[in-house]
Formats: C-alpha cells, sequence, structure tokens
C-alpha cells in the first residue's frame, strides 16, 4: 500500500495494471448482480488503492444492494466522534490506512451508518483524500436526508473547498426540512450569489480556447444522436471518460457517457452511469427508468451468453444445471425489482406491465392480470399489454378471454408490423387449441400474404390445403 504522504486521489486509467482484473471483475459482477463477489474485489482494491474514488462509489453501489437499504433509511445512530467511528478516528492518529480498511469493512454491514461515513470523512482528510472525503458525507447524508447536522457539516467542508455552488445546493437542502433554520437561510443566499459571481468570472475570462472546446463539447452532444461507428464510439467514450474524471458530478458528461455505453452495449458500464445520473439529478423519475431498463439488459445479455454456453456444449451437464438455477434465479430477482418499482410508482402504467410480464414469466398468472389490467389504459404500450394479457388468459385455460384481448390488440393495429405479426400467429394458436380451425388458418393466412417465412406459418397455411 502506498505510503500516507504520496497517497491521492487516482482514475480508472490509474489503477495498477496488477488490480485491474480485479476491477474488471467487481463490474462484471455488479451487472450479474454477484454483489458479494463485487465487494470482495472492491474491498482488495481500496485496500491496495485508498485513492480509487470510483471503486469506493461502486462497492457503496454494491453494499447498498447487498444490505437492501434505501435512501432515507438509515439507522438512527451518533454522528461524530461516538459511536462505531470513534474508535476508528482514534486508530488513524496511528495508523489512518489501516483505519480506512476497517471503516470499509464495516460499512458492508450499514453502508448509510452516520457515524462510520463521519469517520472515513474525517480519515479521509488525513490522508489528503478530498473527494472521497465528500463523498462520506454525502452518502450519509442521503441515509439520513433529515439530519441537517450532516448536511451542515457537508456544507462548510465545501466551502473550504470554496466549492459555492455544491455548498448552497446542499444548504437549500437544509431550508427544504427545516425552514426556520437561519443559519442555513442566510448561507444559501451568500452561496448562490457567490457561486454566480465565479460563474461570472469563469465567462468573463473564458478564451478562445476555451471555446473551441465549448463547440466540441457541442458536436459531441450532437454525436450522441447520431449514428456512430464502434470505433467512433470508443473514441467519444475516451474523450468523455477523460472529461468525467476531471469532474464526476457534471450530469450532462455523465449522461452521455451512459448513453454512449448504451450504443456500445456495456450494459454494465452504462448501467453504472445511468445509476449515477439519476443519482446526480435528485431523483429525475426518466433516468431511474433508464436505469432500470439497462440493469435488465445487463441481465438478460448475461443469461444469454450462458444459454450459448450450453447449447455449444449440451453435454455438460453443469452448465445446463447452472443454466436453469440462473434462470430461475433471474426470474425472482426481477420480480422483486418489479414490485419495489410498482411500489415506488403505483401510476405507472409501464410499470406495471413489467411487472405483469415478471409475474408471467414466474407462473402466477393470477396476480398478473390486475396489473396488466391498469396498464392497459396507456395508449403507447397497449397492445403490447393486450398481447400479454391474452397469453396470461391462455395460461389459464380461457381461451374466450384469450381469444378477445388478442381481437381487441389485432382490430387496433392496421400496418403489419412484426407487433401484429406476432398478435396474429398468438391469436392463431390459441384458435386452434380451440379447435375453430378456419379461424385459425384465417389468422395464419393474413401472415402468409405478407411474411412467407414466418415462423411456421407456411407449413401451416400450405397444409391446411392438403387437408
Amino acid at each position: 500500500m502506498s505510503e500516507v504522504t504520496d497517497l491521492r486521489e487516482i482514475t480508472e486509467a490509474e489503477l495498477p495494471e496488477s488490480l485491474k482484473d480485479h476491477w474488471k471483475n467487481a463490474k462484471s459482477s455488479v451487472e450479474k448482480n454477484n454483489h458479494g463477489y463485487a465487494i470482495k474485489f472492491l474491498q482488495a482494491i481500496l485496500k491496495e488503492c485508498p485513492g480509487f474514488l470510483n471503486a469506493r462509489k461502486l462497492l457503496r453501489q454494491a453494499e447498498l444492494t447487498a444490505t437492501g437499504a434505501t435512501p432515507g433509511s438509515a439507522k438512527k445512530g451518533l454522528f461524530g466522534s461516538g459511536g462505531a467511528g470513534g474508535n476508528f478516528v482514534r486508530q488513524a492518529k496511528k495508523d489512518p490506512l489501516g483505519a480506512l480498511v476497517g471503516i470499509e469493512k464495516e460499512l458492508e454491514k450499514d453502508p448509510f451508518s452516520e457515524s462510520l461515513n463521519d469517520a472515513l470523512h474525517e480519515v479521509a482528510l488525513k490522508v489528503n483524500l478530498p473527494d472521497t472525503a465528500a463523498f462520506a458525507l454525502e452518502t450519509s447524508r442521503k441515509g439520513n436526508p433529515t439530519q441537517t447536522k450532516i448536511a451542515h457539516k457537508l456544507a462548510k467542508y465545501y466551502l473550504t473547498r470554496d466549492m459555492q455552488l455544491e455548498a448552497s445546493q446542499v444548504y437549500r437542502d437544509i431550508v427544504a426540512q427545516d425552514p426556520g433554520d437561519g443559519e442555513a437561510v442566510k448561507m444559501e443566499k451568500d452561496c448562490s450569489a457567490k457561486a454566480s459571481m465565479q460563474q461570472n468570472r469563469m465567462s468573463e475570462n473564458q478564451s478562445f480556447k476555451d471555446l473551441v472546446k465549448g463547440d466540441q463539447a457541442a458536436e459531441l452532444e450532437k454525436a450522441s444522436r447520431t449514428a456512430l461507428t464502434k470505433e467512433q464510439l470508443q473514441e467519444r467514450a475516451a474523450e468523455l471518460g477523460a472529461q468525467y474524471e476531471a469532474d464526476p458530478n457534471n450530469l450532462a458528461v455523465v449522461k452521455q457517457l451512459a448513453n454512449t455505453y448504451e450504443q456500445l452495449e456495456d450494459w454494465n458500464t452504462s448501467y453504472q452511469f445511468y445509476h449515477w445520473a439519476h443519482e446526480l439529478s435528485n431523483g429525475d423519475v426518466a433516468l431511474r427508468n433508464k436505469a432500470n431498463e439497462i440493469k435488465d439488459r445487463a441481465a438478460e445479455q448475461y443469461i444469454k451468453d450462458v444459454k450459448a454456453a450450453a447449447a455449444a456444449d449440451p453435454d455438460n451437464e453443469e452448465l445446463q444445471a447452472q443454466l436453469k438455477q440462473i434462470e430461475g434465479e433471474r426470474i425472482q430477482e426481477r420480480l422483486a425489482e418489479c414490485r419495489q418499482r410498482v411500489e415506488q410508482n403505483p401510476t405507472d402504467p409501464k410499470m406495471r406491465l413489467d411487472l405483469g410480464q415478471a409475474l408471467y414469466d414466474a407462473g402466477e398468472f393470477s396476480d398478473a392480470i390486475p396489473h396488466l389490467q391498469q396498464a392497459t389504459r396507456n395508449p403507447h404500450i397497449r397492445t403490447k399489454v393486450l398481447l400479454l394479457l391474452g397469453r396470461t388468459f391462455d395460461a389459464k385455460g380461457m381461451n374466450d378471454l384469450a381469444i378477445k384481448q388478442l381481437k381487441d390488440a389485432n382490430d387496433e393495429l392496421m400496418q403489419m408490423d412484426k407487433t401484429k405479426k406476432e398478435i396474429l400467429y398468438e391469436l392463431g394458436l390459441i384458435y386452434t387449441k380451440a379447435e375453430r380451425k378456419e379461424e385459425a388458418i384465417d389468422c395464419f393466412k393474413q401472415i402468409y400474404e405478407v411474411d412467407y417465412g414466418y415462423r411456421d406459418v407456411a407449413a401451416r397455411v400450405e397444409g391446411s390445403y392438403q387437408g
């Protein structure tokens, strides 16, 4: 481990080669929801490189998921020199790096702990890790949003670094919690004014080179909305990555990074940036939904990879059993995630559809129906919901109700697109089960007329003439 005098915060590019596999494995473990493994890898990295803040942030994310802790759910405890963190602050006088390791080990059990995060803040200051010190208090504040004592300490810390804008935002949050806090009211106004002055000075002193950089940033923003090659996307990710390392709290850059990695189909990295963007945005619902979507894609890609490996090695019983286990675990994980999302957004039809799909996949057909019925109210997803409702009624053996849903969905679609073909095919299958042969063949014929190669419709249609 580095000497205290040499300690500083580092970027991913500065990570020693010996730890890069650990970092890769940690990110992969998060992607696969193996948070226990991720925590082990990240703890090992931080033991050797305490200044790698991105690892500490990912570690905290993994710990929060593993413990089920949510913002505002922190246990009431001592803040400051008391509590569990006090011992580590005292230890840091002789062994600061050992204290950092010990604090992180304890945070595994309670990542929002007021006392431990305050200790992390104090020890980080002692070993010259200013951004880590801020991160510790931000974490504590997120877990304890009503504890304004934490927020006051964070705001004052930002002021010691002349970060007026960040301080004003914290004071604004304090006033929202306690409108009678006179100090916060005054300081919010003072910091906002100074932040505005800082921004004006920056604008006045902006050089031609800065303006060119601004133009380049605009071009990057424009490029995010156009088709780029894989090589161009990788170059873009590198450029944005450099900007991110310079300022990890720049929401615009974080969102562009998330979008770039999404286009590269690096779902795990994309999810991490969307998740961070959501946190930076103070709870933007669209970003939260996007992060959830990308997280699901990451899990689906993992299963897809295991399926491909299992298909390539069908005699490998261990691999086949692993696939079955992973698929079962993913169904239950997704069900729990979707239930939580509906609890957070009970009026969101898309969340209802996702929960209905998860319940359907878990075989809980009756429970899926009321959620899907609520989701039909959204015209943008209505046909997709009706298709799933039809399948759900069919799974329950209620052919007449299944047919009604699918006919409604089919009637609402004029163009023979992918969705209409899927609905007609499903309707044909259910008519077949109900022994309504002519109606079934009519569905298959509609597809046959425009897409001869769709599934097995050619064989079904042509076979009906021979029968």
